[in-house]
């Protein structure tokens, strides 16, 4: 009987762990990305190849941002357990939205005093997939044109 309870008890205290320690690493990146969106809300970034403004452009420059997140244990198996009923891997979701932010807002940081930006591109890919063995990482890149208005 205590033989079954620690080969059970111990897999499922590893996967609340990791349910617990992600959850808190989840939430505090996204404190971190709420609190940057929050400094930089006023400069645009468009997907659009233009903007209608008044004023012409003085400078242009690539403004490139790249993050690379992996995916944390309780997500892993999750997401092993979806993929045998099927549906949407929700526990993906909130990775790949915040690997997308983060990389948009490197991309503002490489061109800080930038009046705006213009036809920003996000590409994703994966890196290290589950299905090679390793735990499964994401690498978003947002790219576009840095622009800064004549005053």
């Amino acid at each position: 009987m205590a033989g079954l309870l620690i080969q059970i008890g111990v897999p499922i205290g590893i996967i609340l762990l990791g349910w617990w320690f992600g959850k808190a690493a989840e939430k505090k990146h996204y404190r971190s990305i709420n609190e940057r969106e929050e400094r930089h809300a006023q400069i645009p970034v468009l997907s659009a190849s233009w903007i209608d403004s008044d004023q012409s452009c003085q400078k242009s420059s690539l403004a490139v941002g790249s993050v690379v997140i992996s995916v944390d244990a309780y997500k892993k198996f999750f997401a092993g357990l979806r993929k045998l009923f099927g549906g949407e891997m929700v526990s993906y979701s909130s990775l790949l939205d915040r690997a997308r932010r983060e990389a948009i807002l490197r991309m503002r940081a490489s061109a800080p005093d930038a009046d705006g930006f213009l036809n920003c591109r996000v590409e994703t890919s994966t890196i290290a997939g589950s299905s090679d063995g390793g735990m499964g990482t994401v690498e978003v890149m947002a790219f576009s044109t840095a622009i800064w208005l004549k005053k």
